[in-house]
Protein backbone atom coordinates (compact mmCIF):
# COMPACT_ATOMS: atom_id res chain seq x y z
CA UNK A 1 0.00 0.00 0.00
CA UNK A 2 1.37 3.39 -1.32
CA UNK A 3 0.36 6.89 -0.53
CA UNK A 4 -0.78 9.05 -3.39
CA UNK A 5 0.54 12.21 -1.70
CA UNK A 6 4.38 10.86 -2.53
CA UNK A 7 3.64 10.59 -6.03
CA UNK A 8 5.09 13.40 -8.36
CA UNK A 9 3.70 15.52 -10.18
CA UNK A 10 5.15 15.07 -14.00
CA UNK A 11 4.04 16.48 -17.49
CA UNK A 12 4.77 14.85 -21.20
CA UNK A 13 5.87 17.13 -23.40
CA UNK A 14 7.49 17.63 -26.79
CA UNK A 15 11.11 18.23 -28.38
CA UNK A 16 9.63 21.62 -29.57
CA UNK A 17 9.24 22.25 -25.11
CA UNK A 18 13.32 21.80 -25.05
CA UNK A 19 14.31 25.22 -24.28
CA UNK A 20 15.03 27.40 -21.22
CA UNK A 21 12.20 29.43 -21.51
CA UNK A 22 9.37 26.43 -21.45
CA UNK A 23 11.66 24.99 -18.31
CA UNK A 24 11.48 28.52 -16.81
CA UNK A 25 7.75 27.97 -16.79
CA UNK A 26 7.44 24.39 -15.95
CA UNK A 27 9.54 24.92 -13.07
CA UNK A 28 6.91 27.99 -12.41
CA UNK A 29 4.45 25.70 -12.18
CA UNK A 30 5.85 23.34 -9.82
CA UNK A 31 6.12 20.80 -12.85
CA UNK A 32 9.95 19.39 -12.01
CA UNK A 33 9.98 16.37 -13.88
CA UNK A 34 8.87 15.81 -17.43
CA UNK A 35 8.92 13.00 -20.47
CA UNK A 36 9.91 13.55 -23.36
CA UNK A 37 7.68 12.83 -26.04
CA UNK A 38 7.05 12.42 -29.55
CA UNK A 39 5.06 10.35 -31.56
CA UNK A 40 7.22 10.48 -34.95
CA UNK A 41 10.77 9.53 -34.89
CA UNK A 42 12.07 12.20 -37.55
CA UNK A 43 11.89 15.23 -34.57
CA UNK A 44 14.87 13.63 -32.53
CA UNK A 45 16.69 13.89 -35.20
CA UNK A 46 15.34 16.68 -37.52
CA UNK A 47 14.28 18.96 -34.50
CA UNK A 48 16.32 17.59 -31.25
CA UNK A 49 19.15 15.92 -32.54
CA UNK A 50 18.73 14.10 -29.65
CA UNK A 51 21.60 11.51 -30.14
CA UNK A 52 24.04 13.73 -30.31
CA UNK A 53 22.67 16.48 -27.89
CA UNK A 54 21.04 14.32 -25.14
CA UNK A 55 23.28 15.10 -22.45
CA UNK A 56 23.15 18.69 -23.29
CA UNK A 57 19.61 19.29 -23.58
CA UNK A 58 18.80 17.05 -20.13
CA UNK A 59 21.82 20.08 -18.43
CA UNK A 60 20.11 22.66 -19.60
CA UNK A 61 16.84 21.17 -17.84
CA UNK A 62 18.57 20.43 -14.71
CA UNK A 63 19.69 24.59 -14.91
CA UNK A 64 16.41 25.57 -14.62
CA UNK A 65 14.90 22.72 -12.17
CA UNK A 66 13.78 20.77 -14.40
CA UNK A 67 14.59 17.21 -14.98
CA UNK A 68 13.61 14.68 -17.94
CA UNK A 69 13.24 11.29 -16.11
CA UNK A 70 11.35 9.46 -19.37
CA UNK A 71 11.81 9.03 -22.72
CA UNK A 72 8.93 7.84 -25.03
CA UNK A 73 10.09 5.87 -27.96
CA UNK A 74 8.66 7.30 -30.96
CA UNK A 75 5.74 4.78 -32.47
CA UNK A 76 5.12 6.03 -35.96
CA UNK A 77 4.93 5.93 -39.04
CA UNK A 78 3.56 2.58 -38.09
CA UNK A 79 4.84 1.44 -41.80
CA UNK A 80 8.05 2.01 -40.87
CA UNK A 81 9.06 1.14 -37.61
CA UNK A 82 6.12 -1.20 -35.94
CA UNK A 83 7.69 -3.83 -33.78
CA UNK A 84 4.64 -5.77 -34.64
CA UNK A 85 4.95 -5.79 -38.15
CA UNK A 86 5.04 -8.53 -40.83
CA UNK A 87 8.13 -6.84 -42.22
CA UNK A 88 11.16 -8.04 -40.73
CA UNK A 89 12.81 -4.92 -42.52
CA UNK A 90 10.53 -2.68 -40.72
CA UNK A 91 10.98 -4.57 -36.73
CA UNK A 92 15.11 -3.86 -37.67
CA UNK A 93 14.27 -0.26 -38.27
CA UNK A 94 12.53 0.14 -35.34
CA UNK A 95 14.93 -1.72 -33.11
CA UNK A 96 17.77 0.11 -34.63
CA UNK A 97 16.41 3.69 -34.11
CA UNK A 98 14.65 2.71 -30.99
CA UNK A 99 18.45 1.46 -29.89
CA UNK A 100 19.74 4.76 -30.82
CA UNK A 101 17.33 6.57 -28.28
CA UNK A 102 18.19 4.46 -25.76
CA UNK A 103 21.38 5.03 -25.80
CA UNK A 104 21.25 8.95 -25.99
CA UNK A 105 18.84 8.95 -23.12
CA UNK A 106 21.11 6.67 -21.00
CA UNK A 107 24.18 9.02 -21.78
CA UNK A 108 21.52 11.85 -20.26
CA UNK A 109 20.66 9.89 -16.88
CA UNK A 110 17.23 9.38 -17.98
CA UNK A 111 15.99 6.39 -16.05
CA UNK A 112 12.85 5.25 -17.95
CA UNK A 113 12.02 5.06 -21.66
CA UNK A 114 8.42 4.58 -22.46
CA UNK A 115 7.52 1.98 -25.67
CA UNK A 116 4.06 1.09 -28.05
CA UNK A 117 3.70 -2.84 -28.33
CA UNK A 118 2.84 -2.07 -31.81
CA UNK A 119 1.10 -0.22 -34.55
CA UNK A 120 -2.34 -0.90 -36.12
CA UNK A 121 -5.03 -1.57 -37.47
CA UNK A 122 -5.07 -5.06 -36.97
CA UNK A 123 -7.27 -7.95 -37.79
CA UNK A 124 -8.13 -10.74 -35.00
CA UNK A 125 -6.80 -13.04 -36.88
CA UNK A 126 -3.61 -11.85 -37.37
CA UNK A 127 -3.42 -10.74 -33.54
CA UNK A 128 -1.93 -13.83 -32.02
CA UNK A 129 0.97 -13.42 -35.23
CA UNK A 130 1.89 -9.82 -34.51
CA UNK A 131 1.91 -10.60 -30.91
CA UNK A 132 4.95 -12.98 -30.97
CA UNK A 133 6.53 -10.59 -33.74
CA UNK A 134 6.29 -7.99 -31.10
CA UNK A 135 7.18 -9.61 -27.89
CA UNK A 136 10.55 -10.59 -30.07
CA UNK A 137 11.49 -6.55 -31.08
CA UNK A 138 9.95 -5.36 -27.39
CA UNK A 139 12.47 -8.39 -26.09
CA UNK A 140 15.62 -7.35 -27.86
CA UNK A 141 14.17 -3.63 -26.87
CA UNK A 142 14.35 -4.43 -23.44
CA UNK A 143 17.71 -6.24 -23.40
CA UNK A 144 18.84 -3.23 -25.06
CA UNK A 145 17.74 -0.77 -22.24
CA UNK A 146 18.91 -3.00 -19.44
CA UNK A 147 22.46 -3.73 -20.68
CA UNK A 148 22.43 0.94 -20.58
CA UNK A 149 20.84 0.72 -16.86
CA UNK A 150 17.44 2.14 -18.02
CA UNK A 151 13.94 0.41 -17.87
CA UNK A 152 11.98 0.26 -20.53
CA UNK A 153 8.11 0.04 -19.95
CA UNK A 154 5.43 -0.87 -22.15
CA UNK A 155 1.76 0.97 -22.48
CA UNK A 156 -1.49 -0.57 -22.84
CA UNK A 157 -2.95 1.02 -25.60
CA UNK A 158 -6.64 1.75 -26.99
CA UNK A 159 -8.55 0.13 -30.14
CA UNK A 160 -7.12 -2.59 -31.93
CA UNK A 161 -3.55 -2.01 -30.68
CA UNK A 162 -1.53 -4.85 -28.56
CA UNK A 163 -1.95 -4.81 -24.91
CA UNK A 164 -5.72 -3.48 -25.84
CA UNK A 165 -6.21 -6.31 -22.78
CA UNK A 166 -4.67 -6.81 -19.37
CA UNK A 167 -4.23 -10.48 -20.91
CA UNK A 168 -2.12 -9.25 -23.92
CA UNK A 169 0.53 -7.08 -21.42
CA UNK A 170 0.86 -10.52 -19.41
CA UNK A 171 1.77 -12.26 -22.09
CA UNK A 172 4.45 -9.53 -22.80
CA UNK A 173 5.66 -9.55 -19.44
CA UNK A 174 5.76 -13.31 -18.74
CA UNK A 175 8.12 -13.34 -22.06
CA UNK A 176 10.23 -10.66 -20.81
CA UNK A 177 10.42 -10.74 -17.30
CA UNK A 178 12.34 -7.00 -16.84
CA UNK A 179 10.06 -5.75 -18.52
CA UNK A 180 8.21 -3.11 -16.93
CA UNK A 181 4.15 -1.20 -17.54
CA UNK A 182 2.81 2.34 -18.01
CA UNK A 183 -0.54 2.20 -17.78
CA UNK A 184 -2.60 5.33 -19.64
CA UNK A 185 -5.80 5.76 -17.81
CA UNK A 186 -7.46 7.12 -21.37
CA UNK A 187 -6.72 3.88 -23.44
CA UNK A 188 -8.64 1.11 -21.89
CA UNK A 189 -11.91 -0.02 -24.08
CA UNK A 190 -12.11 -3.26 -23.53
CA UNK A 191 -11.78 -3.59 -19.94
CA UNK A 192 -12.35 -1.44 -16.91
CA UNK A 193 -9.19 0.56 -15.75
CA UNK A 194 -9.26 -0.62 -12.58
CA UNK A 195 -9.06 -4.36 -13.65
CA UNK A 196 -6.28 -3.82 -15.62
CA UNK A 197 -4.35 -2.15 -12.85
CA UNK A 198 -4.90 -5.28 -10.62
CA UNK A 199 -4.52 -7.31 -13.44
CA UNK A 200 -1.27 -5.85 -13.93
CA UNK A 201 0.09 -4.54 -10.57
CA UNK A 202 3.01 -3.88 -9.37
CA UNK A 203 4.41 -4.01 -12.89
CA UNK A 204 3.09 -0.49 -13.42
CA UNK A 205 5.99 1.78 -12.67
CA UNK A 206 4.90 4.64 -14.44
CA UNK A 207 1.63 6.93 -15.50
CA UNK A 208 -0.28 8.74 -18.59
CA UNK A 209 -2.82 10.75 -16.54
CA UNK A 210 -5.80 11.82 -18.35
CA UNK A 211 -9.32 11.37 -19.18
CA UNK A 212 -11.98 10.38 -21.76
CA UNK A 213 -15.54 9.74 -22.83
CA UNK A 214 -14.57 5.69 -22.92
CA UNK A 215 -15.44 5.72 -26.71
CA UNK A 216 -11.78 6.47 -27.78
CA UNK A 217 -8.64 8.27 -25.99
CA UNK A 218 -9.15 11.74 -25.76
CA UNK A 219 -6.21 12.93 -23.40
CA UNK A 220 -8.68 15.75 -21.23
CA UNK A 221 -7.51 16.72 -18.28
CA UNK A 222 -9.23 14.60 -14.69
CA UNK A 223 -12.45 15.62 -14.36
CA UNK A 224 -13.47 16.23 -17.95
CA UNK A 225 -14.10 12.36 -19.02
CA UNK A 226 -15.62 9.74 -17.38
CA UNK A 227 -12.96 8.20 -15.20
CA UNK A 228 -13.54 7.02 -11.95
CA UNK A 229 -10.86 9.12 -10.53
CA UNK A 230 -11.16 8.21 -6.95
CA UNK A 231 -10.75 3.92 -7.67
CA UNK A 232 -8.38 4.29 -9.89
CA UNK A 233 -6.05 6.31 -7.39
CA UNK A 234 -7.04 3.73 -4.70
CA UNK A 235 -6.27 0.79 -6.80
CA UNK A 236 -3.06 2.19 -7.72
CA UNK A 237 -2.24 2.48 -3.60
CA UNK A 238 -3.12 -0.53 -3.58
CA UNK A 239 -1.13 -2.25 -5.85
CA UNK A 240 1.99 -0.41 -4.37
CA UNK A 241 2.37 2.03 -6.98
CA UNK A 242 5.26 4.46 -6.10
CA UNK A 243 6.19 6.30 -9.68
CA UNK A 244 5.46 9.95 -10.70
CA UNK A 245 1.71 11.43 -11.27
CA UNK A 246 2.57 11.94 -14.70
CA UNK A 247 0.05 13.78 -17.00
CA UNK A 248 -0.29 13.01 -20.72
CA UNK A 249 -2.58 15.70 -22.80
CA UNK A 250 -3.61 17.16 -25.33
CA UNK A 251 -2.45 20.82 -26.44
CA UNK A 252 -3.77 23.69 -25.02
CA UNK A 253 -3.45 22.98 -21.44
CA UNK A 254 -1.44 25.56 -19.46
CA UNK A 255 1.31 24.37 -17.16
CA UNK A 256 -0.58 26.03 -14.13
CA UNK A 257 -3.81 24.49 -15.30
CA UNK A 258 -2.31 20.89 -14.88
CA UNK A 259 -0.70 21.57 -11.29
CA UNK A 260 -4.03 22.90 -10.03
CA UNK A 261 -5.19 19.86 -11.50
CA UNK A 262 -3.02 17.48 -9.51
CA UNK A 263 -3.46 19.37 -6.65
CA UNK A 264 -6.90 19.09 -6.39
CA UNK A 265 -6.93 15.41 -7.49
CA UNK A 266 -4.40 14.31 -5.24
Amino acid sequence: MTNRKDWPLALSVGPTAMNAASFDALAAASIHQVELSSGQYAPYYDLLDFPHRAQEIAELAAAHDVRITSIHLPFSPFTEIDPASADPAVRAKFLAIQSELLEAAASAGIPLAIVHPSGEPYTEEERPQRLAWAIESIGALCAKASSLGMTLCLENLPRTCLCRTSDEMLKFLAAIPELKVVFDTNHSLAEENVHYIHAVGSKIVSLHVSDYDFIDERHLLPGEGLNPWPKILESLEEEGYNGRFLYELKEGYSYPQVAENYRSLI
